[in-house]
């Protein structure tokens, strides 16, 4: 499994949520409340993409160790 192409892939997803938020963030008509409530969404999406990668990676550990061993 190429991680290199998956993390590259992840990062053009974390740049797409960071204009996502910085759309949210400079959108004045938004009130305090509604700003927060658009950015739950966003915040969450990146949570699972972070432990999604982080779990891909650890996979790729254990896939590498096994390999080595056998």
């Amino acid at each position: 499994m190429e991680i290199t192409f998956i993390e590259k892939k992840f990062d053009e997803i974390y740049a797409e949520l960071t204009r996502e938020v910085m759309a949210v963030l400079h959108d004045e008509s938004l009130d305090k409340k509604q700003t927060n409530l658009r950015m739950k969404p966003l915040t969450n999406t990146k949570q699972i993409l972070e432990n999604a990668i982080e779990s891909i990676k650890l996979v790729q550990k254990v896939g590498d160790e096994a390999i080595e061993k056998g």
